[in-house]
């Protein structure tokens, strides 16, 4: 592929993501504030999708997914849609690609959230369930070199900062903070990995000016994935 290409895909994604962001706020008006979570059962979503949730292979569920009470001060969530199918973009710097495109239709189970807010910005989660560890580590590198793309980018252009890791009780994470092309902090993504789980988090927007509240919505994922 072309660095042009690459850019022209790149813009592709993050065009679609603010599209996308601007369509779910329209759709999506029930509130979340004030219920246990925003799960496939929940109120937030249709029958088709408890229907899916019923049918996903044990183990990974949205359930497992950051769910409303996971987020700081400055991030006040609006609406979610769950998804079981794999098919929810990956991150800003990965295209069109999605989970079931990385795992190339092999994962035991998919699931995927997509969060607005009442402020600019959205979260996307996607996680997939390997069948053997292995795999799941094999992923884990391949997702890892995704975000890894766009942490060297030209002068001007938004790109994703040095890693950093995190580890909980089953699980361990690599978190990036993200920068506006003024140097700005704007959201961030966190690679996640449990055992055979993989996920993806990407924040859009800058709910405040410490790029650590990344690395606490990575924690949380972290949590709920490794539960």
């Amino acid at each position: 592929m072309t660095e042009n290409q690459t850019v022209q895909q790149k813009s592709v994604r993050r065009n679609r993501l603010a599209a996308a962001a601007c369509f779910a706020a329209s759709l999506i008006t029930i509130s979340v504030v004030g219920t246990q979570s925003a799960t496939a059962e929940g109120a937030a979503h249709n029958a088709a999708h408890r229907t899916a949730a019923a049918a996903a292979t044990p183990g990974l569920g949205s359930a497992d997914l950051v769910q409303s009470e996971d987020f700081q001060k400055g991030l006040n969530p609006v609406g979610a849609t769950v998804a079981l199918t794999g098919r929810e973009g990956l991150s800003a710097c990965s295209g069109e690609e999605t989970m079931r495109d990385l795992t190339k239709d092999k994962a035991t189970a998919y699931a995927s959230v997509n969060w607005t807010f009442d402020s600019h910005g959205m979260l996307i989660e996607s996680a997939a369930s390997a069948p053997t560890e292995a795999a799941a580590a094999t992923w884990e590198k391949q997702l890892v070199a995704l975000v890894q793309e766009c942490q060297d980018e030209p002068a001007g252009h938004w790109y994703y900062g040095a890693a950093h890791t995190l580890t909980v009780t089953g699980g361990t994470a690599r978190w990036y903070p993200a920068y506006n092309g003024d140097g700005t902090v704007s959201g961030g993504a966190a690679v996640l990995r449990s055992g055979t789980r993989v996920a993806i988090v990407d924040l859009t927007g800058k709910p405040t000016d410490a790029p650590t509240y990344v690395e606490g919505i990575a924690t949380a994922a972290l949590n709920r994935l490794s539960s």
